[in-house]
């Protein structure tokens, strides 16, 4: 019997089981293993209204790239996103399941999931997800950024391929790209000239935008801006009124005005 609320319970007792973890996909005399597709490079920062989540669009299978328009910061409600690093199929099927989580909670429950609660979801399908992280067939490592309504406060966290949890009090980052950008935000929130969580919501953005030309420049699996294309990252802001996504007609303006310009 399904406890009140749980979702992924009830999928359970309907014979569902996530991705790779059914145990029935095997390669073939433990040789050939495919290709698989890979995305990289996301994180999130606070500021002064809350928290900007950043990824940027490539994914990658080995050295090849297989899709510049990745979405790699997803929507879970209207107060939460997971930003993934790994494989997306993976982690878009983990995202569709929270979605659907915390949508079957809030009705059946009258009430939304508690941040702690959304927290332990995505914790759980993640550690379920383990075989098949170890195996290197479907390893996510994401972040999870919202805004907690009970507290009042936008909180950051990160996981590892297992399931473990971490918090990140300013900044937190996943994927290949991500040591230059945790380089930097330790350089900027220590030394330089405000930390932070005191930057605008401008300011943030331009930030966002130039860690990840930084880490395109040193990464090749990190996808840069593509102007003629109007490629951009896909940038989004959550605060106490919920997830707003930055469209690419203001990002490409800050990019002209505040990146290409060294302003």
């Amino acid at each position: 019997m399904a406890r009140q609320g749980d979702f992924v319970q009830v999928l359970k007792e309907q014979g569902y089981q996530l991705g790779w973890a059914r145990g029935d996909v095997s390669v073939p005399g433990g040789v050939n293993v495919p290709v698989i597709t890979d995305g990289t490079t996301v994180f999130a920062m606070k500021y002064s209204e809350g928290v900007i989540v950043a990824g940027d669009r490539r994914a990658t299978a080995g050295n090849m790239v297989m899709y510049d328009r990745t979405d790699k910061v997803l929507e879970l409600d209207r107060y939460s996103v997971m930003a993934i690093a790994g494989v997306p199929a993976t982690a878009f099927e983990m995202a569709r399941i929270l979605e659907h989580s915390f949508k079957y909670y809030r009705r059946s429950q009258l009430q939304d999931l508690s941040f702690e609660g959304k927290l332990r979801a995505l914790a759980k399908l993640l550690k379920e997800n383990v075989p098949a992280a170890l195996a290197g067939t479907g390893a996510v490592a994401p972040v999870f950024a919202g805004y907690d309504q009970q507290r009042e406060t936008a909180k950051i966290f990160f996981y590892d391929i297992l399931g473990a949890e971490f918090e990140g009090v300013d900044h937190a980052m996943s994927g290949s790209g991500s040591p230059t950008i945790r380089g930097i935000l330790h350089y900027l929130n220590r030394w330089g000239e405000k930390p932070l969580d005191q930057f605008s919501e401008e300011e943030a953005i331009t930030l966002a935008l130039r860690l990840l030309t930084s880490a395109a420049e040193f990464d090749s699996a990190t996808g840069g801006i593509d102007r003629e294309a109007d490629l951009y990252p896909v940038v989004k802001r959550i605060t106490k009124d919920g997830v707003h996504t930055i469209g690419d007609v203001s990002l490409k303006a800050t990019f002209e005005a505040r990146v290409l310009q060294h302003v």
